[in-house]
């Protein structure tokens, strides 16, 4: 990588700040980060190289692509990825998963699951103790309000994450940079472009959060929106929150009234 340039050094201090506050990276760790060939996971695959030749730890960086049968059918990753992999001198593993069903059909978590799934085993064969994923500040907001709004709950994807009893834990070293640092870093830089994306991506909830947030900062600008959802997580003031769980069951018997206008309790 030639000299960073202003957004290279931005993101760059971002993730070195990620990796000291959450202690993403330890000394003798064996690291394996999922490559799927989009600007997220380049983008981290470079910068962890980068943090690897002049940080004052050792660790080893392993690089896994997962190829399901499910995509756009304009997917070239083979050659790209490999080219890229040996110019860095990274040790890589891809793998095909089969996500489809008989009718040729699957769904955004039957794929996920089986990608990730495929992700751990690569790790135990490679005695990797730690998943990097190439999660950024907006999907971790995405994700708040997926959450909030689909799901009833606030959780959202952690910066580190242990698993299997603590055998090997999922790393976010991305989790402070915002998406648009993202991009232009990757124009900047000249990473690949033509390279397979979800056919589900243009349609999907999702991509209405991020439309929705996009909305909301255009709306009231100067707020920053994204990073006060994000440290909003970290800022619960309980003395403030103290509700129960009520379901839309419970509260249906004050939506029905009989003839003489009172409520039917005995239907319920």
């Amino acid at each position: 990588m030639r000299n960073f340039t202003k957004t290279a050094s931005q993101i760059n201090g971002r993730i070195g700040k990620a990796i000291n506050l959450h202690q993403l990276i330890e000394d003798g760790d064996r690291i394996l980060i999922a490559v799927s060939g989009g600007k997220d996971s380049l983008t981290l695959l470079y910068f962890l190289k980068q943090i690897q030749a002049w940080a004052p730890i050792k660790f080893e960086i392993y690089c896994a692509h997962i190829k399901t049968d499910f995509s756009c059918g304009g997917c070239m990753h083979d050659k790209v990825l490999t080219d890229i992999f040996e110019k860095l001198g990274v040790k890589h593993v891809f793998r095909n998963v089969k996500v489809l069903d008989e009718n040729k059909q699957t769904t955004c978590f039957w794929c996920s699951w089986n990608k990730r799934k495929a992700l751990f085993e690569i790790a135990d064969e490679l005695n990797c103790n730690k998943l990097a994923l190439g999660h950024h500040k907006d999907d971790i907001v995405e994700t708040v309000l997926l959450n909030q709004f689909c799901n009833g709950d606030i959780s959202t994807m952690n910066p580190k994450q242990p698993m299997f009893k603590g055998k090997i834990s999922i790393i976010r070293p991305m989790c402070l940079v915002e998406e648009d640092m993202i991009k232009t870093y990757a124009k900047e830089y000249e990473l690949p472009n033509q390279l397979c994306k979800c056919p589900f991506g243009k349609d999907s909830k999702r991509k209405y959060m991020k439309d929705l947030l996009k909305e909301i900062e255009k709306n009231i600008p100067g707020y920053n929106v994204k990073s006060n959802i994000y440290n909003s997580l970290a800022r619960i003031k309980k003395q403030y929150i103290d509700l129960e769980e009520v379901s839309d069951l419970d509260l249906s018997i004050f939506d029905n009234k009989d003839e003489k206008g009172e409520y039917d309790v005995k239907k319920y």
